[in-house]
């Protein structure tokens, strides 16, 4: 009887996960409609782009010397900008999302680089120039080795470095720069690099990962607000990144697969979902912090990818793993195409009633055999989302080209230009025609107004 009901549960599961995905596709560009100013974009970071080489003296080239690979000079974006932003021009996309590095712009502790600010400078003119609006992100992953030294985030006492650097670049940047970010889902870095140790610095404590983003969190209110009080700070518009990742139990009945997905849920989404709605972060262990203001953000900007899966593995060295159901579509990454998330977050956000940008949403696809369904499944669940009140301003499509993803090198490709390494040769990508199509239509209406 319990094997029956097992089965008839998992059939069930199934249908409904194919139901519920089969109502997100898009024919044509006619099926996306957005409101008016709506912004398509899409997204890189500096160190993913320009690598190790251009970078250094970072946490993360530090870290990746102990990586089966190197990022080495990634795809040469630090001085190939204006070529690929002449691409981008010609794609038609409105507005570039981009990382300013730290370790670029104060390399040593209270020294600030006249040179690497210019770059910054010179990137947003070429953005400009090419009617491209540019969205800087301040913390992607990455800072200098001198903060890291200094025990980074995991120490309260150095959050001043990072918000006098963030101001730093504001005071010169924000009379050409209206969208920014302050940190980039503090949850994954918190998680990957104090839980799971494959980010640096590389520890596997729970315990110190809490303290680790409610200080990320506390980083993030004080920039926001610092930012808000300078010179072009109450016209900028100013956002945390979240990575909205929601963990599933393959089945609706065993422990081993609920209870991780409680406490991952807890860690990596629901705490941080609280504090956007409240003010307030309460994490386990007692780690707690209240902003006494619910006046945090101008808008939030939404990381989607997927829903995570979890089974009970009779391995008992990896007790609990990564699934996906039989009928679904998997991505080069472990977890599914699975556009009824991506609808189920935007709703979910909602309800903190400020101006949703999608910072970064795309797929690892090396073959390119499933970007189209992907980008067609996707911007179809985003079109409902905002038929159902969903206040979505802007998509921003992970990423513009194949780029070092972090611990998992360049095996998995995002890009909707493919890059050659060994040439540097760029070429748009087959499957992603149908969001150029989506941008070209999008600037053939704009220029008709």
């Amino acid at each position: 009887m319990k094997i029956i009901t097992k089965t008839l549960l998992n059939i069930s599961l199934l249908l409904i996960a194919a139901t519920l995905n089969a109502q997100f596709y898009a024919e044509s560009i006619n099926d996306i409609k957005v409101p008016k100013n709506f912004i398509w974009g899409t997204a890189l970071s500096e160190y993913q782009v320009s690598g190790a080489a251009y970078c250094r003296n970072s946490n993360w080239s530090d870290f990746e010397t102990t990586l089966p690979e190197r990022s080495g000079d990634a795809c040469q974006f630090w001085q190939r900008y204006k070529d690929d932003i002449a691409l981008m021009k010609q794609m038609g996309v409105q507005s570039l999302r981009f990382s300013v590095e730290w370790c670029k712009i104060e390399p040593t502790e209270g020294k600030f680089d006249a040179d690497a600010l210019q770059h910054y400078v010179d990137v947003c003119d070429a953005l400009l120039q090419a009617n491209i609006t540019p969205m800087i992100t301040l913390h992607h992953f990455v800072h200098p080795s001198w903060f890291e030294q200094k025990d980074g985030f995991a120490d309260p006492a150095n959050i001043h470095y990072f918000e006098r650097y963030c101001a730093y670049v504001f005071e010169h940047l924000s009379d050409k720069v209206h969208l920014w970010c302050t940190i980039n889902e503090p949850t994954i870095f918190t998680f990957q690099g104090y839980a799971r140790g494959v980010f640096p610095p590389g520890r596997t404590n729970l315990i110190s990962a809490w303290h680790v983003l409610r200080n990320m969190i506390h980083a993030h209110t004080r920039v926001y607000h610092k930012l808000k009080g300078m010179k072009n700070g109450k016209d900028a518009q100013i956002g945390l990144v979240h990575q909205y990742l929601k963990f599933h139990s393959y089945t609706s009945w065993n422990p081993l697969e609920m209870i991780p997905g409680l406490l991952f849920n807890a860690l990596l989404n629901d705490s941080v979902m609280e504090f956007l709605k409240t003010g307030e972060f309460n994490g386990w262990f007692g780690v707690h912090y209240n902003a006494h203001t619910t006046k945090n953000n101008d808008f939030i900007g939404l990381n989607y990818y997927s829903r995570a899966t979890i089974k009970a593995s009779l391995d008992l060295s990896n007790p609990v793993d990564a699934a996906h159901y039989p009928d679904e579509i998997m991505t080069d990454m472990p977890y599914a195409i699975y556009p009824q998330g991506f609808y189920d977050a935007l709703i979910d956000l909602k309800a903190l009633r400020i101006p949703i940008y999608v910072t970064e949403n795309g797929i690892a696809d090396a073959k390119d055999e499933h970007r189209d369904l992907w980008i067609r499944s996707y911007l179809a669940a985003m079109d409902k989302a905002i038929a159902d009140g969903a206040d979505v301003r802007g998509y921003y499509y992970w990423s513009i080209m194949d780029n070092f993803e972090w611990d998992m090198g360049y095996e998995k490709k995002f890009g909707l230009i493919e890059v050659d390494r060994q040439t540097q040769e760029r070429k748009i990508r087959t499957g992603a025609q149908f969001y150029v199509a989506v941008l070209q239509n999008a600037l053939a209406n704009s220029n008709s107004i």
